[in-house]
């Protein structure tokens, strides 16, 4: 089985902290509400998780981020749908139709796993490489020295804590 993304957990550190060498990314976990996510997609959500090994709060917290759950976004760049898949990374994860979410969720989820995998689970790695391409992370042995990289490594970590413990809520109730 693949190695999970390695969790950072919220009550050892009030901040995350990208890794060394480079400059820090600082994600305040202590004053975040999130925005009620989108349900649509819960059992969508709920099947990449379970066939890619990745928490759905992951998921969640990509597809807010890059789409704000719209299945009909379009990039500047040219990325699309809900996870925002550029049209290499949608062929190359097998997704045909970048518009139908479930294909879209699956891709862009494989891609996570890709990226978890190729950065040993470390979560913020493997969000800064979704936004920025493994190929920058590489070269800059971190979160690359971009303001939008570092922005969205910042965002989808207090989304991802915020779904989790919303997720933990619901599950106590």
């Amino acid at each position: 089985m693949p190695p999970k993304v390695r969790e950072l957990v919220r009550d050892e550190l009030p901040y995350v902290a990208a890794p060394d060498p480079g400059p820090r990314v600082l994600v305040s976990i202590n004053s975040f509400n999130p925005i009620a996510p989108a349900h649509a997609y819960d059992d969508l959500i709920r099947e990449a998780a379970a066939k890619y090994d990745l928490e759905p709060a992951l998921i969640r917290s990509v597809m807010r981020m890059e789409s704000g759950f719209d299945p009909f976004a379009v990039s500047r760049v040219g990325a699309m749908g809900l996870m925002q898949l550029m049209p290499g990374t949608a062929n190359g994860m097998g997704v045909r139709d970048a518009y139908n979410p479930r294909e879209n969720i699956l891709g862009g989820t494989r891609y996570l796993r890709v990226l978890a995998n190729g950065f040993n689970g470390d979560l913020v790695l493997t969000t800064a490489a979704y936004n920025a391409g493994e190929g920058a992370v590489m070269r800059y042995g971190g979160v690359p020295p971009y303001d939008e990289t570092r922005r969205y490594v910042q965002n989808v970590l207090r989304y991802y804590y915020a779904f989790r413990a919303a997720e933990a809520q619901a599950l106590a109730h």
